[in-house]
């Protein structure tokens, strides 16, 4: 790269076209500044990283989390590049997390292994966490399980006020041990994260919002042309001055029914997603870069002393339960369906593990949805 008569150095792992060719299914592209009032910032950039597999609601195999390495690698590195944007592709979901179905058909039953990928997941965390440039979740949509991982070690999050936030862990064979555990007490409380983290009841962004886990959210629906605010959510809350719903809990029965309705007359658009995370963007341009860099690294702290204090014994733990429930639990949720469920029967696997039962192949394959008669 060259700059006048100046050639910079390269810092990159791999060359461009090396890691372009990684995958399909992670989208990297530099998309130029702009200031807050939308004036083009010639010769800067943001670099946008884009989750691409939204048939399996934009989880992430392990070639798509290599890809997400070193495009936050690169990004780093890119000295024109203001601020990084991590998104995915479509309108229904952010990140639900690992891939159930490598998981069930791959890692389950393989300790060594998953215990391998781990480290890789380890390493895309870090990467978004040591980023030199700061770094903006735009949520598309639900972020769930790992994708909730991957964005709170963002910088900012900024979302359509449809997506949903949660984790999934030990609903499906798992602990939310990947980040949640380290970054949603420091974020949001130990109650809240509890909560969170081991029922795993999903929530809304409007409550994400006042949770503090988001910078702000937007409308994503239009009815009639014109946006309105998430019909499934109770309005009858408190709101901000923008008429933003910040206590915003799901409606129940008739008034649910009403805003489904209202839903399938309405299309998602993401427009003014785009321009929030624009704008966002475009304040970040307004501040010297390197200050800003110290000052992302300093405020950062309290999440990653907490993820390098564990990440090590996690990955341990993790490899190890891929012989016990994850293996269960991946692969009831990949060969489940909505006739037979995609969860086991908890009461039974806990009866008769407390009977004595020993975790084998015929234990697991026995509480697979639907084996059980």
């Amino acid at each position: 790269m060259t700059a006048g008569s100046f050639e910079f150095a390269s810092h990159d792992i791999v060359a461009e076209e090396v890691r372009a060719a990684l995958t399909d299914q992670v989208i990297f592209e530099r998309r130029p500044a702009r200031l807050p009032d939308g004036t083009v910032a010639e010769g800067l950039y943001n670099a946008w990283i884009t989750l691409n597999n939204p048939g399996q609601f934009n989880s992430y195999t392990t070639e798509m989390v290599k890809s997400v390495i070193l495009s936050f690698r690169a990004a780093s590195n890119m000295r024109d590049v203001n601020a990084v944007v991590f998104t995915a592709v479509g309108d229904k979901s952010f990140c639900t997390g690992g891939n159930t179905k490598e998981y069930a058909e791959y890692y389950a039953g393989r300790p060594h292994e998953y215990r391998q990928y781990m480290r890789l997941f380890n390493d895309m965390v870090s990467a978004i966490l040591g980023c030199d440039k700061p770094v903006v979740c735009r949520v598309n949509g639900m972020r769930i399980g790992g994708g909730q991982e991957i964005g709170m070690a963002c910088d900012f999050s900024v979302a359509q006020d449809m997506a949903r936030f949660g984790q999934a862990g030990p609903k499906h064979g798992s602990a939310a041990i990947g980040g949640s555990t380290d970054f949603l007490p420091v974020m949001i409380g130990c109650e809240q994260a509890m909560n969170s983290g081991v029922l795993c009841e999903s929530f809304t962004a409007q409550k994400a919002l006042r949770l503090g886990i988001l910078t702000d959210i937007v409308p994503g629906l239009k009815v009639d042309g014109e946006y309105i605010a998430n019909p499934l959510v109770e309005t009858r809350m408190v709101t901000d001055e923008m008429g933003r719903i910040l206590h915003g809990n799901m409606k129940t029965g008739e008034a649910l029914a009403g805003g489904k309705a209202l839903m399938k007359r309405g299309e998602m658009d993401l427009s003014a997603l785009d321009a929030k995370v624009e704008e966002l963007c475009g304040k970040l341009l307004l501040t010297f870069p390197d200050c800003t860099t110290k000052s992302v690294e300093e405020l950062r702290k309290p999440k990653l002393n907490a993820w390098n204090a564990n990440k090590e014994n996690s990955r341990a733990w993790l490899g190890g339960n891929m012989m016990t429930e994850a293996n269960l639990g991946f692969r009831a949720f990949n060969e489940g369906n909505r006739e037979v469920g995609r969860e086991v029967d908890f009461v039974a696997v806990r009866r008769e593990l407390a009977e004595g039962s020993k975790w084998s192949q015929d234990f697991i394959d026995s509480h697979i949805p639907g084996a059980r008669k």
